[in-house]
């Protein structure tokens, strides 16, 4: 297949962010047609949205903002036609394109904001450019496939003054704002450690690339999927979900499960950007003797311990451990043997020097340990809870976007979630860099990456003692994007 598609614009990249931010001085303006022709309703009072992936998780999205009932879906946007029928079915009114460049090009004016739930490797490119159009924009988690990418999206929020969430629904649940309280009031003292850990992926992982090329759908256009990411022939199952075990499109488990279960830590303990980084991952065999070394896909499970250094709700550093594949923590001696961690498959867990405290994933239902304490917690409501908790995520970024930027509080904006999304892909690159296989000047191969911990300059940006995993900190986008 060719890697020209022929509905490509013309126009570059370079002179199509130079038209965005022309067009992002203009007065946005509501047509009466994108209202579906019930008549005009003022853009103070109801929010046009343009929807970048309108299948699976972009549905359920798109459905959540329509149902805050302030808001309008004027544009569907997706690679994937068959993919996308059930919200095109569902907004039988909204226009719909297949490249969000052409999608921008010709409609800026007719929009206020964007949702962008796509694979993870085209999260910022699309989100930036809506920024720079002056829209709205609400990024599915993780923010960004790159540490680079996350620190530019934070950047552009500020800048471009628009309204920013990521799609973390768990940051609007009741349970961080419960155990914050918890926290403030002494309950478990000063936490210095903490877990979390997932039974994700459910899709495969530490296997090779398919070397079977297989025909194109023909309702995907397989070039505009791809995107930002380096040229291969379509492989079978890929698309919709298994990208998410390749690095060159998702984040592994990390990148899908991470923020729903770290953001109570981060926003808890006011956490931000870790020092330094190691992991050990699991490894599969491809025979009865040999390991396998897949660089190019996530391993099946991992174990990595970031540090972060003392903040204003700390007395020192504290230690997050992230396992995934199904490992878990040591079982607390606080719980009994019958008694669930976390939720089974996912949980986070807090220790404390005066106890510990766990939670299930989305923060929900957060518990004291032992859980006879629970019975007898007498603190107090002082953060205000958000009105439909994970539901409520979507019409507070709705609501949020209709008052203008700076009006009202969000639960994920970009200054939170970036910082929270970097720390995850710094865990990640401590996981890449187990993997990279360097050979001495006899050709010899080794690991150099394994078994050590990687210091983290945050200013620059980069690991100061192992310069070859910083190769993942900005990756080169393919030619044209």
């Amino acid at each position: 297949m060719e890697e020209t598609n022929k509905n490509q614009d013309a126009t570059s990249r370079r002179s199509f962010l130079k038209t965005a931010a022309v067009a992002a001085t203009a007065f946005m303006i509501v047509p009466r047609h994108v209202l579906g022709g019930r008549g005009f309703t003022a853009p103070s009072d109801r929010l046009i949205i343009a929807g970048i992936g309108a299948g699976g998780k972009g549905q359920s999205d798109i459905a959540n903002f329509y149902k805050s009932g302030k808001a309008e879906i004027g544009f569907l946007c997706d690679v994937h036609d068959s993919r996308a029928a059930a919200s095109v079915k569902a907004f039988p009114k909204a226009k719909y394109y297949r490249d969000y460049r052409e999608l921008f090009d010709k409609e800026s004016k007719n929009f206020d904001a964007v949702s962008v739930s796509t694979p993870d490797h085209s999260h910022a490119i699309q989100a930036l450019a809506a920024m720079q159009l002056g829209k709205h924009v609400y990024v599915q988690k993780p923010l960004t496939h790159d540490i680079y990418e996350a620190r530019a999206l934070t950047a552009a929020a500020s800048k471009y003054k628009v309204v920013t969430q990521m799609g973390n629904q768990g940051a609007s649940n009741d349970g961080p704002r419960q155990m914050k309280e918890w926290y403030d009031a002494g309950l478990i003292g000063d936490v210095h450690t903490v877990y979390a850990w997932t039974d994700r992926p459910v899709w495969p992982q530490g296997i090779p690339w398919s070397a079977n090329k297989a025909q194109v759908p023909s309702d995907l256009d397989w070039n505009l999927w791809l995107g930002t990411a380096p040229y291969k022939d379509y492989v079978e199952k890929l698309v919709p979900f298994n990208w998410r075990g390749w690095w060159d499109y998702g984040t592994g488990a990390l990148g899908d499960m991470g923020c729903h279960l770290l953001e109570a830590p981060f926003s808890m303990l006011n956490l931000k950007y870790a020092t330094e980084v190691q992991a050990s991952v699991g490894s599969v065999y491809v025979d009865e003797f040999k390991r396998g070394y897949f660089p190019d896909s996530c391993p099946p499970s991992s174990h990595v311990t970031l540090k972060f250094p003392k903040t204003n709700k700390t007395k020192g550093d504290v230690v997050v451990h992230w396992m995934d594949g199904g490992i878990q923590p040591e079982r607390p001696e606080e719980l009994e043997a019958n008694e669930v961690f976390g939720d089974g498959g996912n949980g986070t867990l807090f220790i404390g020097t005066k106890g510990k405290m766990m939670a299930s994933t989305y923060s929900a239902d957060p518990r004291l340990l032992p859980l006879s304490k629970n019975k007898d917690i007498r603190v107090p409501e002082s953060l205000a809870r958000v009105k439909g908790g994970a539901d409520g995520h979507y019409a507070q970024w709705v609501e949020a976007c209709i008052a203008g930027y700076g009006k009202k509080e969000l639960s994920s904006p970009f200054d939170i979630a970036g910082p929270l999304t970097e720390a995850l892909l710094m865990a990640n690159l401590a996981i890449r860099a187990t993997d990279i296989q360097l050979k001495n000047d006899k050709g010899k191969a080794s690991f150099p990456g394994r078994n050590i911990k990687l210091l983290w300059d945050n200013d620059k940006m980069r690991v100061t003692n192992f310069d070859a995993v910083n190769q993942y900190v900005q990756r080169e986008y393919r030619k044209g994007w």
